[in-house]
Parts: C-alpha cells; structure tokens; sequence
C-alpha cells in the first residue's frame, strides 16, 4: 500500500483528495490534515507520499517543505496549487519537492500520479511541466550536451521522453504509445539512466535543451 497524507487548508479539497485517493485498492490516505498538523502528523504516521498545498493561511507550504525534508526519512512531497503559473514552482523544487500538481488535475488521473510519485519520485502536472522546460528553472545543461545525452536513446524512448517532458504519467503515456504500463516503467528507466539523471524534471529539460519538444510539436506529437 502506499501511504499518503493530505495537507490543505481547505477541508473541501481533503475531503475530495481522500475519496478520489482511497478508490485505488493500493492506495491508504494516513491522514488528512490542514497545515498546522502537517509536520506531526508525518513524523506520527510516516506517509510514502505528502501532497501538500503550497499556499495556507495559517503556515507557509515550503516551510512545512523544509521540515518534512529534515526528517530521517523523509517522505516525497508533492506541492498542490490552484496556479500553474505560481512564483513558487522554483523555489520549492530547489528545496526537495518531488513536483507540482494542480487541484485541477483530472481526478481519474490522480491514482496514477500518486503511483508514479512512490515508484519515482517525482511528478508533474503538464502545466506545470511546460512551465518548468520553458524556462522557469535555471539550466546547466546547454544545447551540445542535451544533444549528445539525447543520442543515447533509442527511437521509442525518445517518444517516450518527449511524452515524459508534457508531463504524462506511465499510464497517459503507454495509451499514446500503445503500450503497457509496465513497459513503460521499463522505457522510463532507460531514459533516466542513459541521460544520467534521476527525475523526469531534469529529462525534462534536457529534451527541451535538446530540441526534441520543438520536434515533437512540428510534427504534431503534442
């Protein structure tokens, strides 16, 4: 089971998160709390997974971030906003988020990010995604080095990657490509491992640096 807690400030959008959640028999919400029970309740009930809103009147989200990064182990945090052009998208990032997700996202596909963030430790919504590889984040990885880490791959995985990049889970992008989920999983690893990285941001913005986006949207992928 992979456990989750629910940290909002709005009792409406826990309510609605834990009956979307607790529909997927291998998913247990732990918890459901506003933010001032966040850090007590994590360090009690010890969540695989926190989505967590970053915006809350009676405590900051990215302080709540901080703390839950300072626990032993700690858990993967997914910050929830109504704003897919949130100033805060860098900064909490930078500071351990696994990713961002709207409270808009399609309640169907939810289980499925929840799932992808416990198995990889990191998801995005594909607003949020297009945000972050347009240029949000700073960059080290220049233009010659994202094409010679994109030579690696393989055609179908290039695919995938550019998929990866539009911020599709394992389950949105084996529908596009025809394939299963668990082959997928397998094609996202390679990817990760042959571009040397470890979160589907960082390929992210490699595929952007390397012009496979702009590729993908002539040719009427996106």
């Amino acid at each position: 089971m992979i456990r989750v807690l629910v940290v909002d400030d709005e009792a409406l959008i826990r309510t609605g998160f834990t009956h979307i959640l607790e529909s997927a028999e291998d998913i247990e919400v732990v918890a459901a709390v506003a933010g001032g029970q966040a850090v007590h309740s994590a360090r009690e009930l010890r969540p695989d997974v926190v989505l967590l809103d970053i915006r809350m009147p009676d405590v900051d989200g990215l302080t709540i971030l901080a703390d839950l990064r300072r626990m032993p182990e700690p858990p993967v945090v997914a910050m929830l906003t109504t704003f897919d052009t949130d100033e805060y998208v860098a900064t909490a990032l930078r500071s351990g988020a696994a990713g961002f997700l709207l409270k808009d996202t399609d309640p169907e596909q939810l289980p499925y990010l929840v799932r992808d963030l416990a198995e990889s430790g990191t998801v995005l919504s594909s607003k949020v995604t297009r945000l972050v590889v347009g240029g949000f984040l700073d960059n080290t990885v220049r233009e010659p080095s994202a094409l010679a880490l994109t030579a690696r791959l393989t055609e179908r995985e290039r695919a995938v990657l550019v998929l990866m990049a539009e911020g599709l889970a394992n389950n949105e992008i084996g529908e596009r490509l025809h394939l299963s989920t668990g082959t997928i999983k397998g094609h996202v690893t390679n990817v990760l491992g042959k571009l040397r990285v470890s979160t589907r941001v960082q390929a992210a913005l490699i595929a952007e640096r390397a012009g496979l986006l702009a590729s993908a949207q002539d040719e009427g992928v996106r």
